[in-house]
């Protein structure tokens, strides 16, 4: 596979979570690098959070082991433990099962945190979310009350691409007096 340009991949910003819990990580945008790179059995994001923003609400999963390595910037990481700040090249990891919500928040006033994102791909998975009343079940595919009550569902998060640099028109080149004739190579071997 050619190398991933990560510049020219969607951003993904916000989250599809109910209001009022999108709120907090409406500042947050993803590029899914490990799609880009045809990863299936773990997604790899390469995460932003601008001033303010925080990761996700708190949160853990039942099938889903996730892991975390800064590679700009400071983030709080917040656990039932309480708050440790996680700096470029720090790392944490967060198994499946653990009943131990986490979440980071980018505490800076002016610079934007950098993060890389890694988890396992399951389908069928299990997210509370312990300091709000939301749940998500893979299986009905929507967030809930921890009673069972829908939320009402969000459209769909926008997705957005960079602007791309309008190139200029190629020359034309003269024609050659005699012409070879090829076979098309096929592409995606």
């Amino acid at each position: 596979m050619a190398k991933i340009d990560v510049k020219k991949l969607p951003v993904r910003t916000g989250s599809g979570y109910p209001t009022p819990f999108d709120l907090p990580v409406a500042r947050r945008s993803r590029r899914q690098l490990g799609d880009a790179g045809g990863v299936t059995q773990f997604g790899v994001n390469l995460l932003t959070l601008e001033p303010g923003a925080w990761s996700s609400q708190r949160h853990w999963h039942t099938n889903e082991d996730e892991f975390v390595y800064v590679v700009s910037g400071e983030v709080t990481l917040v656990t039932d433990a309480g708050e440790e700040k996680l700096r470029a090249g720090d790392c944490a990891g967060f198994p499946c099962g653990t009943r131990d919500g986490h979440h980071l928040i980018n505490r800076s006033r002016t610079k934007p945190a950098v993060c890389l994102e890694v988890g396992t791909r399951v389908d069928i998975d299990y997210i509370e979310y312990p300091d709000i009343d939301m749940v998500f079940d893979t299986r009905v595919d929507s967030y809930a009350r921890r009673d069972g009550t829908l939320y009402p569902q969000k459209p769909s998060r926008a997705i957005k691409a960079p602007a791309m640099p309008k190139k200029a028109a190629p020359a034309k080149r003269k024609a050659k007096a005699k012409t070879k004739t090829t076979t098309p190579r096929r592409s995606g071997r």
